[in-house]
């Protein structure tokens, strides 16, 4: 469960964008980010393919911090100075690790590097793992932003989902993280479930509105490779139903006051996502932690993708290296790279922040531009970049464009 909403993988094809220009110095560098990934959780839900993995009787929470702030000490070297807007703690389900093991973590990681004044830090956790003293330590540990994953609050829902907690401790969940201080937290929905009707989805939506999170993070449900849905699949809503959900859905989020940023987040004012809003606008961010993605540029324009090693027990071993890669980004690779993050936005990004975050000029992009305005998928914009709605609802196909 997660409030993170990466950008479907696209396969690389014909493109309407090519560019011979040189590497050019970054203006400025962008706002940097921490992503803390911890990969355990109490059972691995059939369709989740993000790296996780169930939890043994003792977790090695000491070995694991240790790890965690070795790994961030190998990453200093190059954001030196630079401070942290935000921290994500995804999994898995970081809720299982103790109060004392993160304030540990915590403390490593801001006597290594800055925190921004008005740092949001969120943690993932699973209804089934709330205890109303540990989320009151959570707090003052200056955690300050829950995401929690609700899914459903629908037995027979959650069953099929593979969920280890029922529809009241969900909204017992809710209760506590507001009575643990939080004001500031995010409900994981999902519709499209098996089954799924158009009132069922709406059933959920309005519980989950009656607990008044600050945000909402409501996506469709899909089946990636590499799960038990993938290998057996379920019995999904025909696609006029999926059409009819979503359509309902976001005027029933609109009339309550959530606004529609990004594909799948809606927000009350001011509450939108920041740590996600700096990736969806090409922002830095270091990842630790198994597995963990990471992006980080240079002030000579150079961008890197990197990636941890992904197994538990190999990121543990001391002989291996935390680091299993890294991908120094193409320059024709920078507005396809851009653009698949930016254009979830609803409203976009201003123009210029193309130039900003890849150090390319905005003209070479014109081409591309133009032939995706004229197939209704890109708004006619001076100063920024929009997808149209239908654009939105087609995004790989507009991303084709912007394609090497």
């Amino acid at each position: 469960m997660t409030d993170r909403s990466p950008a479907q993988p696209l396969h690389l094809g014909e493109a309407g964008f090519t560019s011979q220009a040189p590497r050019a110095a970054l203006p400025q560098l962008p706002p940097l980010a921490l992503y803390i990934h911890i990969p355990w959780c109490v059972r691995k839900c059939p369709y989740c393919d993000f790296n996780s993995h169930a939890a043994t009787p003792e977790l090695p929470e000491e070995a694991y911090v240790d790890a965690l702030l070795a790994d961030l000490d190998q990453e200093l070297g190059a954001v030196y100075g630079r401070p942290i807007s935000s921290i994500f703690f995804g999994g898995g389900t970081p809720s299982l690790f103790s109060a004392r093991a993160l304030g540990r973590l915590l403390a490593g990681v801001e006597q290594r590097i800055p925190f921004a004044s008005d740092i949001e830090i969120t943690l993932e956790a699973n209804p089934g793992t709330f205890e109303q003293e540990k989320f009151k330590a959570y707090r003052q540990l200056g955690i300050n932003r829950l995401s929690i994953g609700i899914q459903s609050f629908q037995q027979a829902k959650l069953e099929a989902l593979g969920r280890i907690h029922n529809g009241d401790e969900a909204i017992r969940a809710a209760d506590m993280a507001r009575n643990a201080g939080f004001d500031n937290f995010n409900l994981d929905l999902m519709h499209g479930l098996p089954d799924q009707t158009l009132d069922d989805a709406l059933g959920d939506l309005r519980q989950a509105i009656a607990l008044a999170p600050t945000h909402l993070s409501w996506y469709q449900l899909t089946l990636e490779p590499n799960t038990v849905f993938w290998n057996q699949p379920p019995l999904l809503p025909e696609d006029d139903i999926l059409w009819d959900i979503q359509e309902a859905g976001q005027a029933l989020l609109a009339s309550h006051g959530y606004s529609q940023y990004e594909v799948s987040a809606y927000a009350q004012p001011g509450r939108a996502a920041r740590h996600n809003l700096n990736y969806w606008s090409f922002g830095d961010f270091i990842g630790i932690g198994a597995g963990a993605h990471g992006k980080l540029s240079h002030p000579d324009g150079r961008i890197l993708r990197t990636w941890k090693t992904r197994l538990p027990k190999d990121y543990l071993n001391p002989a291996k290296a935390f680091k299993a890669g890294e991908k120094l980004l193409p320059v024709d690779e920078l507005p396809f790279e851009f653009l698949m993050n930016a254009l979830r936005l609803t409203q976009g990004v201003d123009a210029e922040l193309f130039s900003q975050r890849t150090g390319l000029a905005l003209e070479q992009l014109t081409a591309a531009r133009r032939e995706a305005e004229q197939k209704g998928l890109l708004q006619v914009e001076t100063t920024r970049l929009v997808a149209t709605p239908r654009g939105q609802l087609f995004l790989n196909d507009l991303l084709q464009y912007f394609l090497t």
